[in-house]
């Protein structure tokens, strides 16, 4: 009978291809959006899925985080610069339901969208800004995109420039710019530089002359010093030898003869001089007082004149002639 048991073995042979049709594996990165007859059927997980051959279907939904690479573009500036921009794209699957039905090529259309929005992005910025504002272009960008792809089932993670490229005149007048204004800073540092040197050496200078006009004054105030105690000790001295020498006078009760000697020999020492003319004090009256009291020391006395008088021959021709005084002592004055 070997015709019945090839009919089994060909219904066997079926079955198991039909069973292994039916069996589906899902990786762990990956979801699987199930049809029956064209219609949502269901979303499997990572896994082993079984489904009807022939009449339900699978397509995998791959959700790790893709990268679209928009390519190279020329975008004009605000001001009227053209630069050559582009960028990548970083985005991430989050309902694979929306992907499959939402968009039809996804990697196009978020292609051409990340085009279209940077080129208003830069659009809208200086070349300065452009150049100088990349994370505020990525977080701009990435904020657009992330609203614009949310029906779509996916989410923009982050938006990466990968380079702004201005003309080539407009890099070497940059370049010369960046020259000129690195030369100019470098000629500012140095003026700032001298000009603080000479600030510290007029410092020094100032304060190298203010110690040396305070050492000079300490120096003067001390030669003062120095003069004013030789001079408080001089007088003092002298004031001390004064009061020594009254003391002497006093102690030696002088008479008036002395004094009148001592004031004859200070007359003599003014006169010495050779001044034409010498001023006597008005108190000069009792000092000639007690010079002549000295000439009556030294004149003979009255019994002494009158022996003499009886003494010699008398004459008639002069009887009141006047005594001799030859041998009184004369004192001009």
């Amino acid at each position: 009978m070997p015709g019945p048991v090839v009919f089994l073995m060909v219904i066997a042979v079926v079955v198991v291809i039909f069973a292994a049709t039916g069996v589906r594996v899902v990786r762990p990165y990956q979801k699987g959006v199930v049809e029956r007859l064209g219609k949502y059927l269901r979303t499997a997980d990572s896994g082993i899925t079984l489904i009807i051959p022939i009449l339900d279907s699978m397509r995998k939904v791959d959700m790790r985080e893709q990268v679209v690479d928009v390519p190279p573009q020329e975008v004009i500036t605000r001001d009227n610069v053209v630069v050559t921009v582009d960028a990548v794209v970083y985005y991430e699957a989050t309902d694979p339901v929306k992907l499959i039905y939402n968009v039809a090529d996804f990697w196009t259309a978020a292609t051409k969208l990340a085009q279209t929005n940077l080129r208003n992005v830069v659009g809208e910025m200086s070349l300065d800004d452009t150049l100088t504002s990349r994370e505020k272009i990525n977080a701009e960008l990435r904020k657009i995109l992330d609203q614009a792809t949310d029906k779509w089932g996916t989410r923009v993670v982050r938006v990466e420039i990968q380079r702004i490229d201005p003309p080539k005149d407009v890099t070497e007048a940059m370049h010369r710019q960046m020259k000129a204004e690195r030369e100019r800073r470098a000629m500012i540092l140095e003026a700032e530089g001298d000009k603080q040197s000479q600030i510290e050496r007029a410092t020094g200078d100032r304060q190298s002359q203010i110690l040396k006009a305070q050492g000079e004054a300490e120096a003067i105030q001390t030669v003062a010093d120095a003069h004013k105690y030789e001079k408080i000790a001089i007088a003092e001295g002298e004031a001390q030898a004064i009061a020594s020498v009254y003391g002497a006078i006093h102690e030696g009760d002088p008479t008036n003869d002395l004094i009148a000697i001592k004031y004859l020999e200070a007359l003599q020492a003014i006169a010495d001089g050779k001044a034409s003319k010498i001023y006597l004090p008005l108190e000069t009256s009792g000092v000639l007082g007690a010079i002549g009291g000295i000439g009556d020391l030294f004149r003979p006395d009255d019994g002494d004149d009158a022996e003499g008088d009886a003494a010699k021959p008398a004459t008639g021709d002069a009887p009141d002639a006047a005594p001799d005084r030859s041998k009184r002592m004369r004192i001009d004055y």
